[in-house]
């Protein structure tokens, strides 16, 4: 039988040694706002045409209009992107218009938002609640739900800290793609993280579930033993469920365009992750409470000093 619970130190560095440098990330670079936090306008436009404008003559119709420091970003070929304070309607059409005409060009919208720093604010408050509260949630649901079970309180414990390693992963790596793509946190982040959450907890419960029954089952076996037998038992399920939502993910990914890269990348990511920490992460983390191994290393630090 594979032994991945004898090996769960092994399993917990690696974690660790994937989840630090995005943190490291995150302190250094910060996380890229959207204007849906921050507030201020994006406009992006299609050029219909082989020649695209450069940056600096994008910039220089904003700061003529008045709008000082836009951020022009190209998404493809003929596609731009340009984040700068807040406009109205009317800012925007003068905005095409020089284009077109300073340049040109025949302009195409693709799409305008503008959100107030008050909206942004409030939206950023919100989101932050909303992870909160998913994870109360969590705990609470799971403790109940295990309350036929010893220590039930500490499946829902398990599943939450397998559940911050994936938020940790995926906003580590969105710090680094944010740096390095200019990829921004905005509303599809907070749902894509909120999804991973419900995927990382889903293969948790899963594994959780079938100790259960095991506890039932093999009551003289110890409690090491049963777990890595019910995560082994519970592998196939967990891997080919997650590998039937990634693949399609991959083809969305590949022939989704580029509006919906960002948002797919970091599920994709995120739904790698949860299926990684339920298997390697969440049971073997009950293991080590019930042996109380902290005390272990507590004892071996005692010794070495």
């Amino acid at each position: 039988m594979i032994d991945i619970v004898g090996k769960r130190y092994w399993f917990f560095g690696l974690s660790i040694l994937i989840i630090v440098p995005g943190l490291i990330a995150l302190f250094v670079w910060g996380l890229p706002l959207a204007i849906d936090f921050t507030g201020g306008s994006l406009l992006e436009v299609r050029i219909d045409s082989s020649k695209v404008p450069s940056s600096a003559q994008i910039v220089a119709i904003y700061e003529d209009l008045g709008i000082a420091e836009p951020l022009v970003q190209k998404l493809g070929e003929n596609e731009i992107s340009v984040r700068s304070k807040s406009i109205d309607e009317a800012t925007k059409s003068a905005i095409v218009i020089e284009m077109e005409e300073r340049l040109d060009l025949q302009v195409t919208i693709l799409r305008f938002d503008s959100v107030g720093p008050a909206v942004g604010a409030e939206v950023a408050e919100r989101a932050a609640g909303a992870v909160g509260l998913a994870t109360v949630g969590i705990l609470a649901y799971i403790t109940y739900a295990f309350r036929g079970v010893p220590n039930a309180m500490r499946y829902g414990v398990a599943a939450i800290l397998a559940m911050l390693h994936d938020v940790a992963l995926v906003v580590g790596v969105e710090a680094i793609l944010g740096h390095f793509l200019g990829w921004e946190v905005d509303a599809l982040f907070i749902t894509a993280l909120l999804t991973i959450i419900g995927f990382s907890v889903h293969d948790s419960i899963v594994v959780f579930d079938r100790i259960r029954e095991n506890l039932r089952i093999y009551r003289r076996l110890d409690y090491e033993t049963l777990v890595n037998h019910s995560i082994v038992q519970t592998l196939d399920r967990s891997i080919n469920t997650q590998l039937t939502v990634m693949l399609t993910l991959i083809c969305l990914l590949l022939f989704g365009g580029v509006t919906t890269q960002h948002f797919v990348t970091i599920l994709l990511i995120g739904v790698f992750s949860g299926t990684y920490s339920s298997i390697f992460n969440a049971a073997p983390i009950l293991v080590v409470w019930e042996n109380k191994e902290w005390l272990r290393l507590k004892r071996l630090f005692q010794t070495s000093g």
